[in-house]
């Protein structure tokens, strides 16, 4: 038997609640349901619901012309309707309110993000985002293997024929020396589907051998993507020859016009690009590199997870491969923090959340320690004109403080996990992340008001 429990009240708390109680217990009974209902009359709450009633319900309705405590019901299907509508149609809502789904929990809510911001992507941040996609499991396994082979010292890989040797031939040798390409080729692969991938891999390698960087593998990506597109259209070929064009024609030209373009036009120009941003990165001095984390910071948590996030991400990821890693450690932490500063806020400051966001901080703790940004979205759409500025200030602090310190990271994701083997400072980093997650809660309670 399916239960329903209820609560019903009116402005004057005489007349009208007894009467929309009275309508859905009878309701409740022709419909072989069953069902509690609270009065919230003049005289005070009557047959209150208990945490077992609540528990065991399998919807909640609330036919009130007045203010009713929804915290209790979290977890359930909810239909709040105006008094009368109990009156007039109590049926109806019993039958409404058993179709509604269980609202979502906060772990759930996160992957819908998730899923609904990869839909909404189009166009060129679209291509971008795949070849990343593709990309980061390369970089990760590379970071870490090369990290691993520290172990042993810094210098330990020189030694041919050693374990740190062969960890930093499979790790910087072979996994990091694919990053380029395959962002490349996957971004191509986005815009022209399958025959994109030869001119982008091909592009993205070259990218690498002219010292193009990833910013190279970048165009390159593009430029293979749409040449492959373009000569699709224009070429047109009978019938019988058709079978022709995706293995040889448009892999031979486009490879061809890809391959020229990169060695004789825009190989050299990015590499001189790439070299200036490098030295620049590899010789900031501390005021330079605290303004530069306070930026990345500051991208990182303006929309935890969309195109500002994820352009900060995708900069700090490409420099990997020119051995610059001191921005991917700014970035992880920077990308952490909200999460886990929102986190401690409804531990510190509770009177600040609902009881549902106090619960869902218990998931956020877990989200933020695996770099899961997206974390902090449920609590900024609650309050977007307080929560986003305080996210904003804690990531810019922690950005900065990492660059400052020049800590270095050589794993792209993995939160937590990796700081062990693939930070410079592990201890530092944490230090770091821990005080960035208190000045965001801090700024929480600053800002946002008291929940009655």
């Amino acid at each position: 038997m399916k239960k329903v429990v209820a609560v019903t009240a009116c402005p004057t708390g005489i007349a009208h609640t007894y009467m929309a109680a009275e309508n859905l217990q009878m309701a409740a009974k022709e419909m072989g349901v069953d069902i509690k209902v609270e009065t919230q009359g003049s005289i005070g709450a009557e047959n209150q619901l208990t945490e077992e009633d609540i528990k065991a319900a399998d919807a909640v309705i609330i036919a009130a012309a007045t203010k009713v405590d929804r915290s209790r019901f979290v977890g359930k299907p909810v239909l709040e309707v105006p008094v009368e509508d109990a009156i007039k149609d109590a049926k109806g809502l019993i039958e409404k309110v058993l179709k509604m789904e269980k609202p979502k929990d906060y772990v759930e809510k996160v992957e819908e993000i998730h899923k609904e911001r990869s839909a909404q992507r189009t166009g060129a941040y679209k291509h971008l985002m795949t070849g990343v996609s593709y990309m980061i499991p390369f970089v990760v396994a590379g970071g870490i293997l090369i990290a691993l082979s520290f172990f042993w010292g810094y210098k330990a890989f020189e030694v041919e024929g050693t374990l740190p040797w062969a960890l930093m031939k499979i790790g910087g040798g072979s996994a990091f020396a694919l990053m380029v390409p395959i962002l490349s080729g996957y971004i191509a692969f986005s815009i022209a589907d399958r025959p994109g991938l030869v001119p982008g891999m091909v592009g993205g390698m070259l990218a690498v051998s002219t010292g193009a960087g990833f910013l190279g593998g970048i165009i390159s990506g593009f430029l293979a993507g749409y040449t492959v597109a373009y000569l699709k259209k224009s070429i047109k070929l009978p019938k019988t020859l058709e079978g022709l064009m995706p293995i040889l024609i448009l892999p031979v030209l486009s490879t061809l016009i890809v391959g020229l373009l990169m060695i004789y036009v825009i190989g050299s120009p990015m590499k001189a690009i790439m070299t200036s941003l490098t030295a620049w990165l590899k010789g900031m001095s501390s005021t330079n590199a605290v303004i530069f984390g306070a930026i990345l910071g500051l991208m990182m948590a303006f929309d935890m997870g969309g195109p500002v996030n994820k352009t900060a991400y995708t900069f700090a990821t490409g420099l990997l491969a020119s051995n610059v890693f001191a921005p991917m450690a700014a970035v992880m932490a920077a990308g952490m923090t909200p999460p886990l500063g929102l986190a401690l806020a409804t531990v510190l400051f509770k009177n600040r959340f609902t009881k549902e966001e106090i619960e869902a901080g218990k998931a956020a703790w877990v989200l933020g320690a695996s770099f899961i940004t997206e974390g902090a979205i449920p609590f900024a759409a609650a309050d977007p004109f307080r929560v986003i500025p305080s996210i904003m200030v804690g990531s810019a602090v922690t950005a900065a403080l990492s660059m400052l310190f020049h800590i270095e990271l050589r794993a792209p994701h993995g939160g937590i996990f990796v700081i062990p083997i693939a930070v410079s400072n592990p201890l530092l980093y944490i230090g770091v992340i821990a005080v960035g997650t208190v000045v965001t809660a801090l700024m929480v309670a600053l800002l946002k008001k008291k929940v009655e």
